[in-house]
């Protein structure tokens, strides 16, 4: 297949052989926040399966930023199983990174080990739990921790690191106004919220030097009430493209107010509650039943969701800063998506579902340009992968079919036909 997706890419110090990327998508794949062979074998499959570069997803800089059992923290512990896996994902030809952040006030005491903290003192009813303001000198402890955590990434062997700066953790819970509320210097102004996110970035690229990429994620807008706007957006990522970092991803949404603008489509409530544990989370299970469509409202779907907002930051930064690598996101479903996003000036972009429910996808591609991986985009996996781990419910159903009962079944079968109906009605 002659594509411009098949040619080779230079981001910073390293090589791509390709231009497509597994995103930064949660597996809850690890233990006790620690690496396992689960892990290491799914990215491993990814590789094989011919993407560029594979992110290892969530690693909280400090344990206070760890939101889930399964997310890797910066451990000693860890090293050596992390350096086993980027030996694997290297022996298949493909790049190793590695998503840095900390979660801020998504998260509670019985898995942080400590009051939850944030920008500034309050009460976040999507963990629920109470937080309180970071002080200052613990916000220059975290900044070193995030360059600490990038010699760790190297040591490990990644061969480059994303920053997480959107999505409502800690580096925008800074930037918000809706969850910054200080009157001090990382406060008030957009320019004083911006702070904590250029020091992280400072810290990071001093340690990243001459050998490691660094991309950050930063969200284009919020698409909830008081939260970041289009313009407010375009200024993050100049400021972040501002301090040399060798791409920027471009999502948006929030994982507490708007987490279908990241997903698309609807979230599997019934799914989501089914997997809970009764024990630990009765009260959440029963606050989905009850009223779950409402905190987690749907967002049609359709492919390539956020290509509108993209082409407008494509056009906005490369006025200001003239070639910058931009990294799309969301909705790719097939090689026309993929073809789309080549043709529409971007030089990489990265994915999630497809390489979940196909691994080949890539693979696929080079023999059928027109490929499409099939995804129903039901976002089963995203439902169970809270609880249990990321995994396509077709996969499920063909090894373990007894963890799918009739009425999660059912509800699958509903969001994919109302997420088929979506992507017609938008194809017209």
């Amino acid at each position: 297949m002659e594509s411009k997706l098949f040619t080779p890419f230079q981001l910073g110090p390293i090589t791509l052989r390709n231009r497509m990327i597994r995103s930064a998508a949660f597996e809850n794949m690890c233990k006790d926040n620690k690496a396992t062979q689960q892990l290491e074998d799914y990215h491993v499959s990814v590789a094989h399966g011919g993407v560029a570069m594979t992110t290892v997803a969530y690693c909280a800089v400090d344990q206070s930023g760890v939101s889930f059992n399964g997310q890797l923290v910066v451990c000693e512990e860890t090293k050596a199983s992390l350096k086993k896996l980027t030996d694997a994902i290297h022996a298949e030809g493909a790049k190793a990174a590695i998503q840095l952040g900390h979660c801020g006030n998504m998260t509670h005491f019985y898995t942080c080990h400590c009051m939850p903290v944030s920008a500034s003192n309050g009460f976040n009813l999507y963990s629920p739990t109470i937080h309180r303001k970071l002080k200052v000198d613990e916000i220059h402890t975290l900044v070193k921790r995030f360059g600490e955590a990038v010699d760790f990434c190297r040591e490990c062997g990644f061969d480059c690191v994303e920053v997480h700066a959107g999505h409502a953790y800690l580096i925008s819970q800074f930037i918000s106004k809706r969850t910054n509320r200080r009157h001090d210097e990382y406060g008030g102004s957009f320019e004083n919220r911006l702070r904590f996110l250029n020091e992280v970035l400072d810290e990071v690229m001093l340690h990243a030097g001459n050998d490691m990429a660094v991309v950050v994620k930063t969200n284009m807008w919020d698409d909830c009430w008081r939260g970041t706007t289009i313009e407010d957006g375009l200024q993050v990522a100049r400021e972040s493209l501002k301090h040399k970092v060798h791409g920027s991803v471009l999502s948006g949404g929030t994982v507490s107010a708007s987490p279908m603008t990241i997903l698309g489509g609807a979230m599997p409530i019934k799914t989501l509650a089914y997997y809970m544990p009764m024990k630990s989370f009765w009260w959440l299970k029963a606050g989905l039943h009850i009223g779950g469509r409402l905190v987690i409202p749907t967002v049609p779907f359709k492919e390539l969701y956020f290509m509108e907002q993209a082409k407008i930051f494509q056009r906005e930064l490369k006025k200001d800063l003239g070639d910058t690598t931009l990294i799309y996101v969301g909705g790719v479903q097939s090689g026309d998506n993929c073809q789309t996003i080549m043709d529409e000036g971007f030089e990489l972009f990265q994915m999630a579902h497809v390489l979940i429910k196909d691994p080949d996808f890539v693979k696929h591609l080079a023999e059928n340009a027109h490929y499409h991986a099939g995804c129903g985009r039901s976002n089963y996996c995203v439902g169970r992968m809270y609880t249990l781990d990321m995994k396509c419910h077709e996969c499920v159903l063909r090894d373990n079919p007894e963890q799918i009962p009739a009425h999660i079944q059912r509800e699958i079968e509903r969001e994919e036909a109302a997420a088929k109906r979506s992507i017609e009605a938008n194809r017209k």
